[in-house]
């Protein structure tokens, strides 16, 4: 008995840890694809009740922070695919609105990120920003490494597009 609560004690002090170090990037890397920080919060803390419940699972995963990152993804595709025409298109309409610590260049980012398409944006994330290799992005999202490469270099060209359109002085 006394073994099983030192188990129980032990696998919530790894969770602590692995919360401590990764809660906040992953959320980050939530929020650059959806666009909606809220969206991400709640992504990431549901991904991290899964892993609660399932912590034999995870103990065995070699990867804990990409596993949890998977299940927030996972998330944000069940409760996002209506919600992110919506947003794509209210995006065109309003850019968002830059709060005191955050630069324009951080909000035509944001904005631009928001006009990809949802494949191109999360393979852009990931490699960009959770700095993920093409296979690992491949093996998280159960994709072809040949479907990233393409997502990846179509994320790439639209995002220099609307990047440089922001940048274009107005004439008139």
């Amino acid at each position: 008995m006394t073994e099983v609560l030192m188990d129980s004690r032990r696998e919530a002090d790894d969770l602590d840890v692995l919360y401590a170090g990764c809660y906040r990037r992953l959320v980050v890397q939530m929020y650059a694809i959806c666009g909606v920080m809220a969206d991400a919060e709640d992504a990431v803390q549901e991904a991290f009740i899964t892993a609660i419940r399932k912590r034999r699972t995870l103990v065995s995963v070699q990867n804990p922070e990409a596993w949890i990152r998977t299940v927030a993804l996972h998330r944000l595709h069940h409760g996002w695919r209506h919600a992110a025409v919506v947003r794509r298109h209210q995006a065109t309409e309003r850019p968002p609105q830059p709060s005191l610590d955050v630069g324009p260049e951080h909000v035509a980012l944001v904005t631009a990120l928001g006009l990809l398409d949802a494949g191109q944006r999360e393979v852009v994330v990931l490699h960009h920003l959770a700095d993920l290799s093409v296979a690992e992005i491949a093996a998280d999202l159960g994709l072809p490494v040949g479907t990233v490469k393409s997502r990846l270099g179509r994320g790439r060209a639209r995002l220099g597009e609307l990047l440089a359109e922001k940048e274009e002085p107005s004439h008139g």
